[in-house]
């Protein structure tokens, strides 16, 4: 690879798996080369080599799980700051690409060439990068539950269904979170760490630029409702009783019974202490014409 070229790294069984020889024909009359993954560590191992041969504009055609290991590929080859990274939904639930604007595959082909371009902050788990968020309790639970049968089925759908049944077996968090401003400790149902995503009143996009990160710790709601609005990652509004919001540029987060499972952009660890912070303007992000780099 020569220095400054274009690639895109594609994994052709996220989603449906019906997209692999069409965005790859689209990509290459756009002058980008384009490596399929094989199985499970190929984006990240891709990424890696993306990043130590200098590519300056890396596409990703695959799920939210698919970006986070070429995020964690590039970030291992210090390469993070120095390329244009562009998204292409061919997952389930897509939530990066839905919320830096960019729906369907051909439009994402476009974006990818000549679209606007956002410089973004990246949030890190301990050594691990993420964009959208971090999450723990019961909706991490889910998404580690939820089989890939299930999403093929199902879709987005999957993650009802399965967080239905993990809400009335999960047990809660005893955690504690630490920032420079403020401690919290106590018994909580998840608690939602976003970048990319808020988790107040409406949710939606965060601004994924002002250096900080949307918390919200959720101690106690109808089991019903919290499913509804994880699965659509977001929460009720400031005034929900038992919802704790919170924004920091660092949060240390610690199980006071043990490791807790944290989901990271659909990413699965345990961690029993780990600090999140805030790498403020670390990425170059292509971006839709919704994009909103201050949304209200």
């Amino acid at each position: 690879m020569q220095v400054g070229s274009r690639r895109c790294i594609l994994n052709p069984v996220s989603g449906t798996g019906d997209h692999a020889e069409y965005v790859t024909r689209l990509l290459r009359g756009r002058g980008f080369a384009v490596d399929h993954t094989e199985g499970e560590g190929d984006a990240l191992a891709l990424a890696r080599e993306a990043g130590a041969a200098g590519v300056s504009e890396l596409a990703v055609c695959g799920g939210d799980g698919t970006i986070n290991e070429v995020l964690r590929g590039l970030d291992a080859a210090d390469h993070l700051a120095d390329v244009t990274l562009s998204v292409i939904p061919a997952g389930t639930a897509n939530i990066l690409a839905r919320t830096v604007g960019i729906e369907g595959i051909e439009a994402a082909v476009d974006i990818a060439d000549t679209g606007e371009i956002a410089t973004v902050d990246v949030g890190m788990a301990g050594d691990e990068p993420f964009l959208v968020s971090c999450i723990a309790g019961f909706p991490a639970e889910a998404s580690v539950a939820t089989s890939s049968e299930l999403k093929a089925r199902f879709g987005t759908l999957a993650f009802l269904l399965t967080g239905a049944q993990q809400a009335l077996s999960f047990d809660g968090l005893d955690v504690r979170l630490e920032t420079e401003a403020e401690t919290w400790e106590g018994e909580a149902i998840c608690l939602l760490v976003g970048n990319a995503r808020r988790f107040v009143e409406e949710g939606g996009q965060a601004d994924m630029a002002d250096g900080l990160f949307d918390v919200a710790v959720v101690e106690r709601m109808p089991a019903g409702d919290l499913v509804s609005e994880a699965v659509r990652h977001r929460v009720l509004g400031q005034g929900t009783e038992g919802v704790t919001h919170i924004q920091a540029a660092q949060i240390t987060v610690t199980g006071r019974d043990g490791p807790i499972t944290f989901s990271r952009d659909g990413e699965v660890s345990a961690h029993e202490t780990v600090t999140m912070a805030i790498r403020p303007r670390e990425l170059n992000l292509r971006v839709g014409s919704d994009y909103e780099p201050t949304p209200e």
